[in-house]
């Protein structure tokens, strides 16, 4: 995997728990550099870098469109990291503080915070006004990329 920029996120592997840098960033799927496991892939855009780092990636992108000062977004968040840590290798997570990001605001006509956007190839798949729990955010996802081989949990 190489890197297009120099910005990286460190996320503990899944697998063996080793700590791994991660660029926002990259050509191929993240790998864990000590079991060779596929790492979960969160990264932050803005209006200038969102084509690299979202349009551009190799993998479907949940993008969260956000802002700090939302409660919801603030309690959604974990449980995209979550998602994005099942599905490891299958999905880059990319977080947008709309605040900072109006013209990705404007484009994707965001009315209410937090809004999930799926991206495949830069192409909008489907979108999610407002925050839900784990499962029904799990269940869109898939529903959403037609993948029904994810094991489900009960939480």
């Amino acid at each position: 995997m190489t890197a297009g920029t120099s910005r990286s996120t460190v996320v503990t592997c899944p697998h063996c728990g080793k700590r791994n840098r991660v660029p926002a960033v990259g050509d191929g799927v993240p790998k864990c550099g000590s079991c060779h496991g596929p790492l979960p892939w969160i990264a932050d855009a803005g209006d200038d870098d969102f084509a690299e780092v979202a349009e551009r990636a190799p993998l479907p992108v949940l993008v969260d469109l956000w802002a700090n000062w939302c409660g919801p977004c603030r309690m959604i968040s974990p449980a995209l990291e979550r998602l994005a840590t099942e599905r490891a290798g299958r999905i880059k997570l990319v977080k947008v503080d709309i605040d900072h990001a109006p013209r990705l605001a404007e484009r994707f006509e965001v009315r209410a915070v937090p809004t999930l956007i799926v991206l495949r190839d830069g192409a909008v798949l489907a979108r999610q006004p407002g925050a839900a729990p784990v499962p029904a955010l799990r269940t869109w996802l898939d529903g959403t990329l037609g993948d029904t081989s994810n094991e489900r949990s009960t939480t």
